[in-house]
């Protein structure tokens, strides 16, 4: 074979080498960009999905918020409406004030719904349209928190169920999350108090422990065992323990956290209302 041949022998290699490689190219970037769309569709699931638990995340949270807000002011104003209609003709005065009390729960609702609708629905302009102090930007979220107990076993106290409060440990910022569950917490615990029972007190607890924010709260009432309070020779009905949506709420603000909290009937009769938050979470 002649150097010619060689030469001829050599290009056809090269050639089909060159084929060969080119055909390689492509089919490796085909298969490159259907992994690339394969990676863009799971992405763009995983965003909905995520789209998807923020939504439903947000709204269990907007949930919560209200049955806080209507659940506790209502509860209030029926009782304190149904005190005013039972003294007005025979004493005006103490009608007066429970009517007032009527309002002021009226009031704290409104202006909270006003907040929490306004975080839902935000001016045209993006801005809220109720500015704080100096053109300051109002905090659009109800978050009360254990600073505001106070006025909260006030106005429990005042629609007929005395509260008694025990702060122990040593008091000291709480996370905002943990300081508006913990105010939660004991609020429908007292609602429900002052919404189904019949005449007793009702206890707050507030513990600062080292690790933990301990509560509890607890009321007076009937007995399950022989129906004291109620009408004679019956036991009270019993409800399945805890399983209110404002208590399954309140589990699932606890569960944040990594708490736990517990709501079951006491044999002496009431109720008792018990969580545990830890503190020291990242």
């Amino acid at each position: 074979m002649g150097e010619r041949d060689w030469l001829v022998a050599a290009l056809g290699v090269a050639c089909a080498a060159v084929v060969w490689l080119g055909v390689a190219l492509l089919r490796t970037r085909r298969r490159w960009q259907a992994a690339v769309g394969e990676r863009g569709w799971l992405l763009e699931r995983e965003r909905e999905s995520a789209a998807h638990t923020a939504v439903a995340a947000e709204r269990d949270r907007i949930a919560r918020e209200l049955h806080d807000i209507v659940s506790h002011n209502v509860s209030l104003m029926v009782v304190q409406a149904s005190a005013a209609r039972e003294v007005l003709g025979t004493m005006p005065d103490e009608a007066a004030a429970a009517l007032r009390a009527v309002e002021d729960a009226g009031r704290g609702a409104m202006t909270d719904l006003r907040h929490l609708l306004g975080l839902l629905a935000p001016a045209a302009s993006g801005e809220d349209e109720d500015p704080g102090p100096a053109g300051a930007r109002a905090d659009l979220t109800p978050q009360p928190g254990l600073d505001r107990l106070s006025t909260l076993v006030d106005r429990i106290s005042f629609a007929g169920l005395p509260v008694e409060v025990r702060m122990s440990g040593d008091p000291r910022p709480l996370p905002q999350g943990v300081d508006v569950t913990a105010y939660r917490i004991v609020q429908e615990a007292l609602t429900n108090a002052l919404r189904h029972g019949n005449g007793g007190k009702a206890e707050v607890m507030v513990r600062y422990a080292e690790n933990a924010l301990r509560v509890e709260v607890l009321n007076t009432g009937p007995s399950v065992l022989t129906g004291t309070g109620s009408t004679p020779g019956t036991v009270p009905p019993r409800r399945h323990e805890g399983a209110g949506r404002g208590l399954l709420g309140l589990r699932e603000r606890v569960a944040v956290y990594g708490g736990d909290l517990d709501a079951r009937r006491r044999l002496g009769g009431g109720y008792r209302v018990r969580a545990r938050i830890p503190l020291d979470r990242p």
